[in-house]
């Protein structure tokens, strides 16, 4: 392989195709490095942080979240989209913690930062481990999520990680991660 060759993609214009609540689609007009024009549509959306709640027993705060997308009930962490209220990512993990579960935790620390989809998407996904998580308040949900909060033991997390037994690919990550370098 030429390690010359050039591979960064030129882009000639930008436009939105398609806009709702949570993303947008983009349009770019693009000269790729043979010269050749053409069009590369991507969803953008704004930054998200996922948390890994442990109680002060180990046990893991989960949810159950309608997911309409794969029209079935998933099991998982809680998620959310950074606010320009945040005052940094921190906060919006303990944010998303409270809105999602009502726990507040002791501390919140990052864990990993990764591009999820980044082939077609422009999607960022911060990973906390919040710790001491107790609960404190009631949910507080978006008026489109329907949640029921749910704590597990980390190994029962472990297991049916393993097991395959969970779908949501954030909540897969975020425990192999910590179960492989987080801890």
């Amino acid at each position: 392989m030429d390690e010359a060759r050039p591979l960064a993609w030129e882009t000639l214009d930008r436009r939105i195709s398609y806009t709702c609540p949570g993303f947008d689609v983009v349009t770019e007009d693009v000269r790729l490095p043979d010269g050749t024009e053409t069009d590369f549509d991507y969803l953008s959306e704004p930054e998200s942080v996922c948390i890994l709640p442990l109680t002060p027993d180990s046990e893991v705060v989960c949810i159950e979240e309608w997911r309409q997308a794969v029209s079935r009930v998933s099991f998982g962490l809680p998620v959310g989209g950074v606010e320009p209220e945040d005052a940094d990512l921190s906060d919006a993990a303990a944010r998303e913690l409270a809105e999602e579960t009502g726990h507040e935790a002791d501390s919140v620390e990052p864990l990993l930062t990764v591009e999820p989809a980044n082939g077609i998407a422009d999607s960022v996904m911060h990973f906390f481990v919040a710790r001491g998580c107790r609960p404190e308040s009631e949910q507080r949900l978006d008026f489109n999520e329907s949640i029921r909060v749910r704590t597990t033991p980390l190994t029962d997390l472990r297991e049916a990680v393993a097991a395959g037994e969970v779908g949501d690919g954030r909540t897969v990550l975020a425990l192999s991660y910590y179960e492989a370098f987080g801890r």
